[in-house]
């Protein structure tokens, strides 16, 4: 199992992308994933990937919808050129609302959209590669038009890894047919991973001929540590938040439902309907709690990880910050406790 990190959602990630990289890199870090929340996902990755020499970069995740395959494909090019094949094209759909009124673009039938999407990138790819004509037709897009003057040509790496996110089963099967990784939601539990997301993803593997592991896991854990009570009790609360927050979206209710608390979850959208945020934590049980969230000592903590997601996460990123030169050792023993 791989330690991951993510850059921050909370800042501008150009002016210290390369910082961080470098420093996850120098502490064994697997990849280093850039979001896309309130700031472009590629941009600091071309900082990564000048700065860097050994670690993965991915988006986790760029919107797909909002762009056009061939500017997708023309940014990911570079971008695996520029890192010498150390770059992973995480696509995620978002949801409707924010596809359609934010980015104003079109949201129909995302499952099979994305489908389209991932397969126009590769003969986009392919075309460039082998210099073969661009004659793709899809149920979505179409790109039958390259010229020479906007072919960028060859690369030395030219697979590009694709990634896609997601939480039900048709994302899942998509990317066990087609994809090389799936981000699982942060919003996850051992048992959700195993008897939901695993298989779905082995029977789209099965659709295609494929082995399952060839299509790796990736996602996040929510931790609670520190050193001392007071420290954990603060982590307690902002984990209860976030929990909270994630199980008040109808999207993600199958990881409740799958543990019997689709209840819990229709009480925190009627709760966030109403924007009664404050409340919305104290219905996040300490079950609930202990089933999303590993908590350990700071020693213990790699260890306890490792239970709770071998054999479900290939990938895995801590929810909590990393800050280069802060807890190394730390986080040097979250890498050993995984890398057994």
């Amino acid at each position: 199992m791989l330690l991951d990190v993510t850059l921050p959602v909370d800042a501008n990630p150009l002016p210290i992308a390369a910082r961080v990289a470098a420093a996850a890199e120098e502490l064994g870090f697997g990849a280093l994933w850039a979001p896309e929340t309130a700031h472009n996902p590629f941009l600091p990755l071309a900082l990564a990937a000048e700065h860097t020499g050994r670690i993965a970069l991915g988006t986790a995740v760029a919107i797909a919808f909002p762009r056009s395959p061939m500017v997708t494909a023309q940014v990911a090019w570079d971008l695996a050129a520029m890192s010498r094949g150390r770059f992973i094209l995480g696509l995620g759909t978002q949801v409707r609302a924010h596809i359609e009124r934010r980015f104003s673009a079109q949201f129909d039938q995302p499952v099979a959209r994305m489908r389209d999407y991932i397969l126009a990138l590769r003969a986009i790819w392919n075309c460039w590669q082998t210099g073969e004509p661009l004659r793709y037709r899809g149920q979505f897009y179409q790109h039958t038009l390259m010229t020479p003057f906007f072919n960028p040509g060859k690369i030395e790496h030219p697979h590009v890894p694709i990634y896609i996110a997601g939480v039900n089963s048709g994302l899942a099967q998509l990317a066990g047919e087609l994809c090389e990784g799936f981000h699982a939601h942060p919003f996850n539990s051992a048992k959700y991973l195993r008897e939901q997301l695993r298989p779905q993803i082995a029977a789209g593997a099965a659709k295609s001929g494929r082995d399952p592991s060839a299509c790796s896991v990736a996602g996040s854990a929510f931790v609670i540590t520190g050193a001392d009570t007071a420290q954990r009790e603060q982590l307690r609360a902002l984990v209860r938040q976030q929990l909270s927050f994630y199980a008040s979206t109808p999207s993600y209710r199958p990881v409740l439902e799958c543990h019997g608390w689709g209840e819990v979850g229709e009480q925190l959208s009627q709760l966030a309907a109403q924007q009664r945020w404050a409340e919305m934590p104290a219905l996040i049980s300490e079950e609930m709690l202990a089933t999303f969230a590993v908590e350990a000592d700071p020693a213990d903590l790699g260890p306890a990880v490792y239970e709770r997601f071998n054999g479900l996460l290939d990938r895995v990123s801590l929810y909590m910050p990393f800050v280069p030169g802060q807890m190394d050792d730390f986080w040097r023993g979250i890498v050993r406790a995984l890398s057994r």
